[in-house]
């Protein structure tokens, strides 16, 4: 859904007694309330874009200032986890970009299986970070599972996928989707790994148990850990700039010589941290660390 469409869900007679603008320490407080209560960073998003979606879960809730959501807020774990899914809105579909996936399974995965037999690595670790609803990291384990069954018996795939929003993660790992998540999923991976169940489609325990789901901030240093691919696709654009260049910097640090990051189309690397990584595809987004870093 739109912020567009979520505004005019909203009653007309309420926008009069909205103030568009949150002042500083409006939003400071609602900050500290999602902090306290989730552990959510608010201050690294970008403003004026959380702040107009805060605005859209005000009205919503018919609220007359500012003061009156706040305490919304603190008294309603519900409108906790709304805020929080209008503030780190989940749109993901399977196979979402096609040449994305067909980039990693035609180049990287193969080259990433020869790295580690070249480095005599026990097992390769794949991150999808902000996995939503788990279509990103499910589509890395059907690949996997459906072309590469074989270098994995030599060297097994770890794929770990990450979100800040619990509730998200949940419904993830029940794997049940709607027909919208199937739009550009090939027909061949619809008749092995999923069964239909009154109009949704269930992915199968193979698949699921390929993926391990945890919730994680990205602004934590200790959610970071050495990994040969990070998926971090549509996830840049709801930082700040200076965010940014920690989160790309963190990255550089964990992601081993011979990994590789994927980022989203409308997506790249600005400032200082492109120092950090040197481009391998420019239409994919896929980049290689240049740098070492203290591990």
């Amino acid at each position: 859904m739109s912020e567009d469409t979520m505004l005019h869900d909203v009653p007309s007679f309420v926008s009069e007694y909205i103030p568009m603008e949150i002042s500083d320490a409006e939003f400071a407080q609602i900050s500290l309330i999602l902090s306290e209560m989730r552990g959510f960073n608010l201050e690294a998003y970008k403003d004026k874009c959380v702040r107009r979606r805060i605005a859209i879960r005000i009205r919503a809730n018919h609220c007359f200032t500012v003061r009156e959501y706040c305490e919304l807020l603190s008294s309603q774990e519900k409108e906790v986890e709304h805020l929080l899914k209008v503030l780190t809105i989940h749109v993901s579909q399977f196979f979402r970009n096609f040449s994305v996936f067909e980039k990693l399974r035609l180049e990287v995965f193969p080259y990433l299986f020869s790295a580690a037999r070249q480095e005599g690595l026990s097992h390769l670790r794949f991150w999808s970070v902000g996995c939503a609803g788990g279509e990103e990291p499910y589509t890395l384990a059907m690949i996997l599972d459906d072309l590469f069954q074989s270098e994995m018996a030599h060297i097994p795939v770890q794929i770990d996928a990450t979100d800040v929003d619990s509730t998200i993660l949940e419904s993830a790992r029940v794997g049940l989707y709607s027909q919208e998540r199937m739009q550009e999923l090939p027909f061949h991976y619809r008749q092995k790994y999923f069964t239909e169940e009154n109009g949704l489609f269930l992915l199968s325990p193979k698949i699921r148990n390929m993926v391990n789901f945890s919730n994680a901030d990205m602004f934590h240093d200790e959610t970071y850990q050495q990994s040969d691919l990070i998926l971090c696709r549509n996830v840049m654009i709801y930082f700040a700039r200076e965010q940014q260049e920690k989160v790309f910097r963190n990255i550089a640090r964990v992601l081993n010589r011979w990994g590789f990051l994927m980022l989203g189309k409308s997506e790249t690397i600005l400032g200082e941290s492109r120092g950090y990584f040197k481009t391998v595809c420019p239409i994919e987004r896929l980049f290689c660390p240049v740098k070492e870093f203290e591990r």
